[in-house]
Formats: C-alpha cells, structure tokens, sequence
C-alpha cells in the first residue's frame, strides 16, 4: 500500500469512530443504500440547518439596521445627538465586529456543542438589541452598538465554518448562497420589517427566541447514528483525510498555521478590497436586492456544478464595474437605475468567497476556522472604510466615490486572479506527487486492485485520485 493510501485509510477509519459499535451504523455506507442515504441525509440538513441559519441571518440584520429606521423617527433628537455623533454610533459596531470574528472563530472550532455557543451569541446580540430601545443619551447607545459586536461577530463567519463541517465542496457554494440569501433579503425589507416592530423594539426579543443552530456531524442529535458516519465519512472522501484535528494541534497552532500561509493573507486583503468596492450597500432600494439574490443562487448552483470559483466570484465584480462606469457617464434617471442593478449583483462573489477559503485552505479545521475568521473580520474593514467614501459633498454625482469603488474591485480582481494561479501551480504539483507515486511498485498494487476489482486500470487510478484544490 502506498504512502497516500495509508494515509486516506486511517483518515477514513479516523473519521468514522465514535459513533457507536452497532454494525447497523454502517448500513448506509454499503453500494446499494449510499446514493439514497447521502441524498436523505442532505435534504435533512437543508431543512434543520440550513432554514434555522437564512432566519437568523434576517433577524440578524434586521436587528442592526433597525437603528438607520430609528433616525427616520426621530433618533437624534430624542437622544440629543449630532451628525457627527451619530455616524459614530454607525461606525463604533466594527470596533468590536471585526476583530472578534477571529477569537470566535478558533473557539469555535474546539466546541463540541457549537449550537450552545452560537445560540448563546444569538440571545447576545437580540438582548442588546432590545436594550437599545430603551437608551437615553449617546453614551448608553455607544455602549450598546459596542457590546453588539461582539455577539454578532460569532454569527456570520460561524455558520460559514459550520456549513464546511457539513457540507462537501461541490455543495458548499449553494449553502452558501442560500445563507447569505438572509442578508440579501434583509436589505430588501429589513427596513421595512424594522420600521414595523420599532415602536415597542421587539426585534431583540424575537432574535432571542432563535437562538439555537446545530451541532458537529459526530455528536448532533437530531440525526441517527447511521446518518451520523455517513456524514463524516463523505467529508472524508471528499478532502482525502478526516476532518479532524489531530491531537497535538491547539487552538493556536489553527491561527498561527492560517497567518503563515500566504492564501490566507491574499483571500484577507481581496476581502478588504472587496468590500470597499461594494460600500454602496446602504443606499439602495429593495428592487435591485431581490434580483441579486435570484442571480446569487444561480450562480451558486453553477459553481457547485463546475466546481470553479475565481470567475463565480470575479465575474461579478467585473459586472459592478461597468455598473459604475455606466454612473460615471450619465445622470439620466434610467440609466443610473439600470447600473443599480449592476452594482449590487457584487453581491453575489461575496456570497461565494468564505466558500472559496474554506475549499482553498481545508484542512486541518483548525487552520480552517481561523482562515474564515481572519478573511472576513480583516475584509469587513473594508465596510468600515468605505462608509466615509460615500461623502454626501461629492453627491449627488458621487463621482469620486465610484472612481475609489471601482479602482478597488480591480485591486481584488488581481488578488483573486493569483489566488488561482497558486491553486493551479498546487494542484499540478500534487499530480506530479501522485504521478511518481504511480510508477513502479505503486504502478504494479494499482494494476492488481483493478483486476480484482474487474475494473479498467484508467478506472481504478480515477478512483485513487486524491484531493484537488478548486479554483
């Protein structure tokens, strides 16, 4: 047996212990009950996880967009504050927002019971939220909008983790979509929604009763032990070894092996880039929102489908660049209109770029959890920036605003370009690995097991084929 086949042996004997004795947890692994089994498995998880996280996520911005609505009812003068004080209050949350992301993150990743800790964030940031309500001067809202960060920061990059816990590659990237769908979707009437609820701040209260996600694939109870191997199993065979953290790995070892590898500090600063370009957010209407995330699903599935991601995500980019560019030409109320739809289809490469990370840098999980950390509490700096490009002096043209948006998604695009390369240069630099491997005695084990087997040597090699990075 060779060295690589050693390894994919243990990593699946690895993956599939402690869950129980009982010969009957394997009967979903046999040829004839796994392709219905894997199929059953991933419509529950679709149903339990993936509903209870979209929901969250709405209420989730619904609960922080809730404060512009309040300005509209007269916020600053019931609090006595001034413009400056109150565009701090908006700026204060990524105080706390970004850089806790991380922290949370690689605690995250050694929780055998993340849905205590994640639901736990969830009553955080809806108990502050309620608080809000009942604050009476700039002090004691700043305190709110700062404590508020830290509950939310768990959230978003949380769930991202969780889903790469659950979900293989090729179904990461729809998961993902239909996520973020939650944002989308709150963009599009969560000022309406929050306007609704405002007068009594009931928003708070109804995030608090949604707090509580999942579990990891070993230890969830809401699925049967059979489903439970086949979960980790799959993600086995998906990654050609366990997602496990060997023992000897702590929670700073997963952070210092994420800072040190340069696909980490590429993916934080295209993040950065990123969002900046897409700083437009809070000023648009609901229209442009729902045709975004009609495309952000389509494209999801398409990139499941290929199993491409740079052009999933840069795509769109490209597409709000000419969204701008249109804008630069023209003040014509059609037109500009027109490059609303455009801009905000940006959204739908964000959607996609926590799922590139994941498939770019997945094992071990620790790394992985803090890789996720890092991309989107550095990248949400570029949030932070980019609501003081939108100068209302430089409106209602905003001409410099759009060159500085613009000129940033081109620095991404050619961050996101040499992520590919590397990928590429990686992924040939393993099949050349598995080439050597194959010659000689690694040749003459792989010619048998297919004759025994009754398979084609071309077959049996597919088979072996190991992990491959997807760009």
């Amino acid at each position: 047996m060779s060295i690589q086949e050693e390894k994919k042996s243990e990593s699946f004997t690895e993956n599939a212990v402690a869950v129980s004795n009982d010969d009957d947890d394997f009967r979903l692994l046999t040829a004839e009950a796994r392709q219905a089994g894997e199929r059953a498995l991933v419509r529950k998880l679709d149903c339990r996880l993936m509903t209870t996280a979209v929901v969250i996520f709405i209420l989730n911005y619904i609960d922080r967009v809730a404060i512009t609505t309040a300005r509209l009812q007269g916020l600053e003068q019931d609090l006595g504050l001034t413009t400056v004080q109150y565009e701090t209050i908006l700026a204060i949350l990524y105080a706390t927002y970004c850089p806790i992301q991380i922290p949370s993150n690689m605690i995250l990743g050694y929780i055998s019971r993340p849905s205590i800790y994640i639901g736990a964030c969830v009553v955080g940031w809806g108990l502050t939220s309620a608080l809000t309500g009942v604050t009476t001067n700039f002090s004691g809202i700043m305190a709110c909008r700062v404590c508020i960060g830290i509950p939310e920061a768990a959230f978003y990059p949380g769930v991202m983790y969780l889903l790469s816990r659950w979900y293989t590659r090729k179904e990461l990237a729809a998961r993902s979509a239909w996520f973020y769908c939650g944002s989308l979707i709150s963009n599009a009437f969560g000022s309406l929604i929050a306007a609704g609820i405002l007068a009594r701040m009931q928003g708070g209260a109804i995030t608090m009763s949604f707090g509580f996600l999942t579990m990891c694939p070993h230890n969830t109870r809401w699925l049967n032990a059979a489903e439970r191997r086949l979960s980790q199993v799959r993600l086995a065979e998906d990654a050609g070894e366990a997602d496990k953290d060997s023992d000897d790995v702590t929670i700073y070892d997963g952070f210092w092996l994420a800072i040190k590898d340069p696909k980490t500090i590429i993916f934080m600063f295209m993040t950065c880039m990123q969002l900046l370009g897409l700083s437009f957010t809070n000023f648009f209407p609901t229209p442009p929102w729902i045709f975004t995330s009609v495309c952000c699903v389509l494209s999801a599935w398409h990139a499941d489908r290929s199993g491409e991601r740079f052009f999933h995500i840069a795509g769109w980019w490209w597409v709000v660049i000419i969204g701008y560019v249109i804008s630069l030409c023209t003040m014509a109320t059609g037109g500009r209109y027109f490059s609303l739809f455009l801009m905000t289809s940006g959204y739908c490469g964000f959607a996609l770029t926590l799922t590139w990370v994941a498939n770019a840098i997945p094992r071990p999980p620790a790394k992985r959890a803090a890789a996720i950390g890092l991309v989107n509490g550095f990248g949400n700096l570029g949030n932070l920036i980019g609501s003081y490009i939108w100068n209302a002096s430089w409106g209602p043209e905003y001409h410099q605003s759009m060159i500085i948006a613009l000129c940033s998604l081109l620095l991404s695009s050619a961050l996101g370009f040499l992520m590919r390369w590397i990928l590429i240069k990686e992924n040939k630099n393993m099949d050349m690995e598995e080439k050597r491997l194959m010659e000689g005695p690694g040749r003459r084990r792989i010619e048998e097991a297919a004759r025994l087997e009754g398979i084609t040597f071309e077959e049996a090699v597919k088979r072996r084929k190991g992990f491959r990075y997807l760009y």
